[in-house]
């Protein structure tokens, strides 16, 4: 049997220390959490979850290693795009989870639905779909 091998990206998407609940992810956008392994005070230190088939990882912050979360420099180093079927739908549901607005859907002319948010850790998501 030919065994056909894609490549997929599994972002780490690094929080500050001492976060127990990161359920914002699953109520926004139907994530899933894989598995987690957490400190002995019971924060977490990784989770791993995905939507759909798209994996990734939440990451408890390294300064020693540079890795800081989105709120600890003020800014962002990466925005995630997400695609779906309903832009509109999605962006409520994350607001409705936790979610801050940093730009309202709209549509452009290069053919796509794009809108943002930011997460409760301060990542920002740029969720979006073909028109």
């Amino acid at each position: 049997m030919n065994e056909t091998k894609r490549t997929y990206f599994a972002p780490q998407l690094y929080i500050k220390g001492g976060i127990t609940d990161i359920s914002f992810y699953e109520k926004a956008f139907g994530a899933i959490e894989l598995r987690r392994w957490t400190n002995d005070d019971g924060t977490i230190h990784v989770a791993e979850l995905s939507i759909d088939d798209a994996l990734f990882h939440v990451h408890e912050e390294k300064l020693s290693a540079g890795q800081f979360n989105p709120e600890g420099i003020n800014g962002i180093t990466v925005l995630i795009g997400l695609f779906v079927p309903d832009v509109d739908k999605t962006i409520s549901k994350a607001i409705e989870a936790g979610a801050t607005l940093v730009s309202p859907a709209q549509s452009y002319d290069y053919g796509y639905r794009q809108g943002e948010v930011k997460d409760p850790f301060g990542h920002i998501w740029m969720i979006e779909m073909k028109i």
